[in-house]
């Protein structure tokens, strides 16, 4: 009988054991997660904070900018699909025929385009107020050094035209894209001097440009 109850009572002692173990298991899991959620849920939460914050008119000059970003994104994945696929084992120098033949096929589609486009009014003036207001003398300072330290003075600002490969390219601090109209994945926002261009990212293309963007 004894021998019983000592069994017994082990066996509870391991299930209360199992259970702990369980829960710092748990609790372990939970705390290794903790990181990755703090890294990505204030930023969603940042740019619906701000975007509360912005004006009916803002709100109107952001959506307009955005949709015309949107129909240039639309245009482009016509014109691609219509390219030959590439495999997977495809060779550097096929790569690169396919981006040029990408370009080419982009521009002949855009043949009309021109400086505005994209960069409505409306847009260029959110964008450059934002750029002006929304940062100390710290930011602004650190900005332009990085803008104007950049060797790429002397790129050929042209819509419809490539970005040379060979300049640098100056990326917009991570701080700065939250305060901004948002792009697909397929764009970008670059810096010459104190113009900001939207460039396609698979091919270099300068969609459009705007100027003064720097304060």
């Amino acid at each position: 009988m004894l021998a019983h109850g000592t069994a017994v009572a082990n066996c509870d002692g391991m299930t209360q054991k199992s259970s702990a173990v369980g829960f710092l298991l748990f609790l372990l899991v939970l705390i290794t997660s903790l990181p990755s959620l703090a890294r990505t849920q204030p930023r969603a939460t940042l740019r619906t904070t701000l975007d509360d914050q912005l004006s009916a008119a803002d709100k109107k000059s952001v959506s307009e900018f955005e949709a015309r970003v949107k129909d240039y994104v639309k245009l482009r994945t016509q014109v691609k699909e219509k390219l030959p696929k590439l495999s997977k084992d495809s060779s550097a120098e096929q790569l690169v025929a396919y981006r040029k033949s990408f370009e080419e096929a982009l521009r002949t589609a855009r043949a009309g385009a021109k400086r505005g486009d994209v960069f409505n009014t409306a847009g260029s003036e959110y964008i450059r107020r934002t750029l002006k207001t929304e940062f100390d003398r710290k930011d602004k300072a650190e900005i332009r050094k990085i803008v104007f330290e950049a060797e790429n003075k002397d790129v050929p600002i042209r819509v419809n035209y490539p970005y040379p490969e060979s300049k640098e390219f100056t990326e917009m601090p991570a701080t700065l894209l939250l305060k901004l109209p948002q792009l697909p994945k397929e764009v970008k926002y670059r810096f010459v001097g104190r113009n900001m261009l939207l460039v396609d990212r698979d091919n270099n293309l300068i969609v459009d440009y705007m100027v003064d963007a720097l304060p």
